[in-house]
């Protein structure tokens, strides 16, 4: 699994106008999944995604978590992390996984960071989606289970 995280003071994801998601200081996470990913993939980036520092304590510093700040989610499927760029000028995604694993392993994902207690939205998987947000710092990462 890839995920893009930025840290964000609000955001919201739209689907044909209407807003289907929405939430104030917390994460934003574009999540990719691969054809040999696993829930294994997803226990590991739920679990480095909950413990993660980069909110500004007292002092500027990076050293708070998610739920220290109390800060929310917005998790969007996003198939196209796994575009190869390679050749050509047409992105060939090959590398992502079908949509019914991928469907399967996301709402898992976001099944794992709720039990964890997090307040999670989502857009709808499948979906053209628009994505607005407050980038906050900017702070974005790039998280891959494959490099645990």
């Amino acid at each position: 699994m890839k995920i893009v995280l930025q840290r964000t003071k609000s955001a919201s994801v739209s689907v044909q106008d209407e807003i289907v998601g929405s939430i104030e200081k917390g994460f934003v996470l574009l999540v990719g999944v691969t054809h040999d990913d696993t829930e294994k993939d997803a226990d590991y980036l739920a679990d480095k995604i909950a413990g993660l520092r980069i909110f500004e304590d007292d002092n500027g510093k990076m050293n708070l978590s998610l739920e220290e700040v109390g800060g929310e989610i917005l998790s969007i499927s996003q198939f196209t992390l796994y575009a190869d760029t390679r050749k050509g000028r047409r992105p060939n995604f090959m590398a992502a996984a079908k949509p019914d694993k991928a469907e399967t392993l996301y709402r898992y994902f976001n099944q794992r960071l709720e039990e964890k207690g997090f307040r999670v939205e989502t857009g709808r998987f499948g979906e053209m989606m628009d994505v607005s947000l407050i980038n906050d710092g900017p702070v974005t990462l790039i998280l891959e289970s494959k490099n645990e």
